[in-house]
């Protein structure tokens, strides 16, 4: 003899599975507002230590006036809704929701499937400084490209005396557009992950000095002594080449940002697991408020002054993903008036 109580059970239980083990949050809602059924991201997205919302008032779970308005709407006029609402708490969260009408044969409720797109709305706003941040960028060089080709064009080629330096100016900021184009397509390549390191066993001493007789050029500019403090015979496992990228650029930071005579140290420390190399000035140091941000993409400490030293604002950030990539990190410790402590921290093997 068939059991039909078991029957009808049997999809019952296959659809509460379904409803339990779907990713976004759902609720229903009976006409008395309140939750006769929640899945567990609902639980989990609205409930206190997770707990279950069944039982519970809509207003309880979630104060939002608009969502309320389109579960009366769902429930009275058999109507479905679309709303956005955000959720304020420990987490800021944002949902897209979907909120229709349900028939369950005695009654009718509301189905809501909430949707979460915190992360996709924080990714368009940081997609939308970046490109807000980059048309800024280029313009400022190419504004002054443009003036000085209308200068030349309206009769300046002629003049001996400033055409070469008008020449020499154009060539300057259009450098600086390549360099931040470059630095762009470099930073892009690594966050997409396009960019392997090859650690392996190499000459940190060796690799300063030749990194300081590079940079010889900037440092005598600036009246800047660079020192190479990291004893012979020191090893570092890491991607040469990606590690001289980053010594490179905190060290030329350090230059620019330095005062006129003012000092330059690279060293090396041995931690418990871990080597870090340490990139020193004694220049006006980085406040506290301004350390948390400056390996953000084109996050400067001092506007004014880093326009006029030039740079692109992307080296801080092109060096913490290239250390991530070695599994290591760069911290940044500095006393406004004393100086600043980059360091690069790469594990010893």
């Amino acid at each position: 003899m068939i059991n039909e109580a078991k029957i009808d059970e049997e999809p019952r239980f296959r659809l509460s599975d379904i409803f339990r083990t779907i990713r976004e949050g759902i609720l229903i809602v009976g006409t008395d507002m309140c939750v006769s059924a929640s899945n567990e991201a609902a639980d989990e997205a609205f409930g206190r230590d997770s707990s279950s919302l069944k039982g519970m008032r809509l207003s309880e779970v979630i104060r939002d006036f608009v969502l309320h308005k389109a579960f009366k709407k769902a429930i009275k006029k058999k109507k479905s809704s679309e709303v956005r609402i955000e959720i304020l708490g420990k987490d800021r969260k944002i949902f897209d929701v979907v909120v229709s009408p349900l028939d369950l044969s005695d009654e009718y409720a509301a189905i809501c499937l909430f949707y979460d797109v915190t992360r996709v709305e924080s990714l368009e706003r940081v997609r939308q400084v970046f490109l807000s941040n980059i048309s800024h960028e280029l313009r400022t060089p190419l504004t002054s490209i443009l003036a000085f080709v209308e200068t030349l064009e309206q009769g300046a080629i002629d003049d001996d005396e400033n055409k070469h330096r008008f020449l020499e100016i154009i060539k300057k900021n259009g450098e600086r557009m390549n360099l931040l184009v470059d630095d762009i397509s470099e930073l892009s390549s690594i966050e997409a992950g396009q960019v392997r390191v090859s650690p392996a066993m190499i000459d940190a001493a060796k690799l300063a000095d030749e990194l300081i007789s590079s940079l010889s050029s900037q440092a005598q500019k600036r009246k800047i002594t660079v020192t190479n403090a990291i004893p012979e015979g020191t090893k570092v496992y890491a991607d040469v080449v990606r590690l001289h990228q980053m010594l490179t650029n905190l060290v030329v930071n350090a230059i620019k940002f330095n005062n006129p005579g003012g000092n330059v140290t690279i060293s090396a420390e041995s931690l418990n697991e871990d080597v870090a190399i340490h990139v020193v000035d004694d220049g006006e140091g980085i406040s506290r408020e301004h350390q948390q941000r400056i390996f953000e993409r084109f996050y400067r400490v001092d506007k004014a002054r880093s326009r006029e030293v030039g740079g692109t604002g992307l080296g801080l950030a092109i060096v913490k993903h290239l250390a991530r990539l070695h599994g290591g990190e760069v911290r940044v410790s500095s006393q406004l008036g004393k100086g600043t402590d980059f360091s690069i921290v790469l594990p010893k093997r």
